[in-house]
């Protein structure tokens, strides 16, 4: 122990100040605050199961013994209520100071709101209906030195709630139930792509090109090597190389980052869901789109109707297929696409206060124009095809419209949800798909993609047919709990540094 003060020229009253006073105290009475592990035999769930018969006044002779933290106390003189909360619930401790003694009732009545404490006692239930443990020992786990927030019950405060998701967790139970939901719809894809023959694989989080995706990526250094690595912007390159080599249906759950801004529906790092299939096509990327999200809704919603942010939705079969020039041509009221002279598109893009790049083509105008004029709209599950080849480098170009793509987006509720093509398999035009991207970079395009050397020698191996899907796993959370905030549904969401 050191002899500064704790913290200089803090009150007297401060509540850290009197807490660490405590726990000064517990020591130099030869009690450890903080013990080395704990033995319990029941949970608050399970006690409400087993006596949920157990009427008013009555009392068992049943020992159990629990350990939670603190949330609630209440000292009644010669009687005191204190209540646990475990992981599964809550549970009262009703302490008499002639069960417990003198001492042991005043250290019980001495704890903090937060503290960790376990207890022995039986089980009973009070006259008032509450189950409850009556303690013949209770035992500090654990102390704690900060002091809940004023009024934690219900916090509130977004700034502490996503900054100390340790406190919201504590403060609003119904938070953990957002992350609960959120692993049940991990673990709910993954049990479905088992189904469909699929094997999860794992891809580097650290690449010598980011690439797979049109983004800006992290960049980092590796000292052994003596070169630069990028943190993935997608694993979509790695994943084809492994059909190169005969695995024929491939995913991966995983972490990808992208160096660019944050919102409500943007984060710097971010989960996805990427598969594969040997001999499939967009076609088959479809029906496994809307059998991987209408399975994880069932599973953990029990129905494919719910509300989000107020409005309804429907997951229910089929879902509206369009193309992306009906609908944007229906949007803007004339017939447009791709085919469209360059000279219309730009007035079009002026029209509608888009700011359009000299070097933008006929695909990427029209799909500024799709982006601005119609995907706020689509709220129903609404799969929108044929993407320009301009901006889909990494899609195989439609059979019957070079100029197209065999790509879809899956848009609900105003927003992209999944991404998925017929994949492009020719080396050749890849190769030169890829060289167009190296000259937007040249020209300043700081997302446009990499040559990926490496790359296209695998697919110069052969590459067979394939179809291959990207969902967004944190959108698809927001949605099937109701969340507005991408924040709402990360554990710990990038925040700027504390003033």
């Amino acid at each position: 122990m050191t002899d500064e003060p704790i913290l200089p020229g803090a009150p007297e009253d401060d509540p850290f100040v009197v807490r660490r006073t405590k726990l000064d105290a517990l020591r130099a009475e030869g009690v450890e605050p903080f013990v080395n592990g704990f033995e319990f035999t029941d949970r608050a769930a399970t006690l409400a199961e087993r006596y949920a018969r157990l009427e008013a006044g009555a009392e068992t002779e049943d020992v159990v013994t629990i350990a939670g933290r603190l949330v609630a106390k209440r000292n009644q003189g010669k009687m005191a209520f204190l209540v646990l909360r475990d992981a599964t619930g809550e549970t009262q401790l009703f302490c008499r100071i002639n069960v417990l003694g003198e001492d042991a009732f005043a250290a019980a009545v001495d704890l903090d709101l937060g503290d960790w404490v376990g207890a022995t006692g039986v089980v009973l239930r009070s006259r008032r209906g509450e189950l409850s443990v009556q303690p013949t020992k209770i035992t500090l786990l654990s102390k704690s030195l900060s002091p809940l927030p004023e009024k934690f019950h219900g916090l509130t405060d977004t700034e502490t709630r996503y900054r100390r998701r340790y406190v919201d967790l504590i403060a609003n139970p119904e938070v953990r139930t957002v992350f609960e939901t959120r692993f049940r719809i991990i673990a709910s894809i993954r049990r479905y792509m088992e189904s469909k023959g699929y094997l999860e694989v794992e891809t580097p989080m650290l690449q010598p090109i980011p690439g797979g995706a049109t983004a800006r990526p992290f960049v980092t250094y590796h000292n052994a090597l003596d070169m630069p690595l990028y943190l993935r912007i997608a694993p979509e390159l790695y994943l084809k190389r492994l059909l190169v080599g005969g695995f024929e249906r491939v995913y991966e759950i995983n972490r990808s980052f992208r160096n660019e801004g944050m919102s409500p529906r943007h984060n710097p790092e971010f989960t996805m869901l990427e598969a594969y299939q040997a001999f499939g096509n967009m076609q088959s990327m479809l029906e496994l789109t809307e059998g991987i999200i209408t399975h994880a809704a069932q599973d953990v919603l029990g129905t494919l109707d719910f509300q989000y942010q107020g409005d309804s939705v429907s997951l229910k079969s089929p879902w509206r297929r369009a193309t992306m020039a009906e609908l944007t041509s229906a949007a803007a009221g004339v017939d447009i696409d791709v085919h469209t002279p360059l000279a219309e598109l730009r007035a079009l893009c002026v029209k509608h206060e888009i700011l359009a790049e000299d070097s933008w083509g006929a695909g990427k105008l029209l799909t500024e124009l799709f982006e601005k004029l119609v995907e706020h709209t689509l709220m129903e599950p609404t799969f929108v095809t044929m993407y320009p080849a301009e901006t889909s480098p990494l899609a195989r170009r439609n059979d019957d419209d070079p100029d197209l793509t065999d790509r879809f987006e899956l848009i609900i509720t105003g927003r992209e949800f999944a991404n998925a093509f017929s994949e492009l398999v020719d080396p050749v035009d890849q190769r030169a798909r890829f060289e167009a991207q190296a000259a937007a970079k040249d020209a300043g395009d700081d997302e446009a993609m990499w040559v990926d050397a490496d790359y296209l020698r695998a697919q110069e191996y052969g590459m067979p047919p394939a179809g291959g899907l990207g969902i967004g796993i944190d959108r698809l959370v927001m949605l099937l709990t109701d969340s507005a905030s991408i924040r709402d549904v990360l554990l710990f969401p990038h925040m700027r540094p504390e003033a």
